[in-house]
């Protein structure tokens, strides 16, 4: 009965000393992969950092610019001056964003061009656009630094593509349901951020790649007095002053009627006077 025991005791420490072992080697591999992944978080950190003040220096030798222009010309054929440009700016490896033209009235006619010019043309098509014009009247040109924005978005982007990779290799290594469903959360999380800096980064690469150019056009024009259908009429003035002639003539004639009418006693007076005194002369004269 007493070797029964011993037995039994014997075999219980056995266990418990093969248990401790377990759970120290488990402690101890938990503690190696933490310190690990520590040192993997800290390379990646200083990684990261480095490329960024790499990034930057390099940045500082290559600036990245929005220039942006408004041209306000005068010109004398607005349509032809509008192919020219239009011409040009394909010429240089442009395209035209807006063309339009504004037809007011009969003495004013204006135009509006929008093209994309690469950065390197820039000002060349300026130079060649107000070659095009009797007179420059309004010119506004504008840049916007961008270097450091498109740095920034740069190094995130980085730093997402890192965490994805590491995310990916940790689905890989992933045995239960509840971590690969937290893997998964995780990562679509990282790739929207990515798709996000990605577009943002393409828009700037755009803008500053190709520079805006606005051009309001507004043509020379010499107004002419418009001729009045009314005054070259020959026939209806003529009809008109006829008419007008004809009335004069019948208010003078009823002018003399009532003239003669009106006065017709005094006349008879007169004549009657006029007649003795032509009689008494004619007799002397006899004499």
């Amino acid at each position: 009965m007493n070797r029964k025991k011993a037995i039994l005791i014997f075999s219980l420490f056995l266990l418990l000393g093969a248990c401790s072992s377990n759970d120290k080697e488990e402690s101890l591999s938990k503690s190696h992969e933490e310190k690990t992944e520590s040192k993997m978080d800290s390379s990646l950190a200083g990684e990261q950092a480095s490329d960024q003040e790499e990034e930057k220096e390099a940045a500082t030798n290559e600036r990245m610019v929005i220039h942006q222009a408004q041209l306000q010309l005068q010109v004398k054929n607005l349509e032809k001056t509008q192919m020219k440009i239009e011409r040009k700016a394909n010429e240089y490896g442009g395209y035209i964003v807006q063309s339009n033209v504004n037809r007011e009235d009969e003495e004013r006619v204006e135009g509006t061009i929008t093209v994309r010019i690469p950065e390197a043309r820039f000002q060349d098509f300026l130079v060649d656009a107000e070659g095009q014009a009797s007179e420059v009247v309004g010119r506004n040109v504008t840049g916007q630094d961008v270097t450091e924005q498109y740095v920034d978005l740069k190094a995130r982007l980085k730093t997402k593509r890192a965490v994805e990779e590491r995310l990916l290799a940790f689905m890989q290594d992933a045995k239960k349901t509840e971590d690969l469903l937290k893997i998964s959360s995780d990562l679509a999380m990282v790739q929207e951020g990515i798709e996000q800096l990605t577009g943002q980064m393409k828009y700037l690469e755009n803008q500053t790649s190709y520079s805006t150019v606005t051009i309001t056009l507004s043509q020379d024009r010499i107004v002419v007095p418009a001729i009045d259908n009314k005054e070259l009429n020959t026939w209806e003035r003529t009809k008109k002053q006829l008419a007008t002639s004809a009335n004069l003539l019948l208010k003078a004639g009823s002018g003399i009627i009532v003239f003669i009418i009106g006065n017709l006693p005094i006349l008879i007076i007169l004549g009657g006077a006029g007649a003795v005194v032509h009689w008494v002369m004619k007799r002397r004269s006899k004499r």
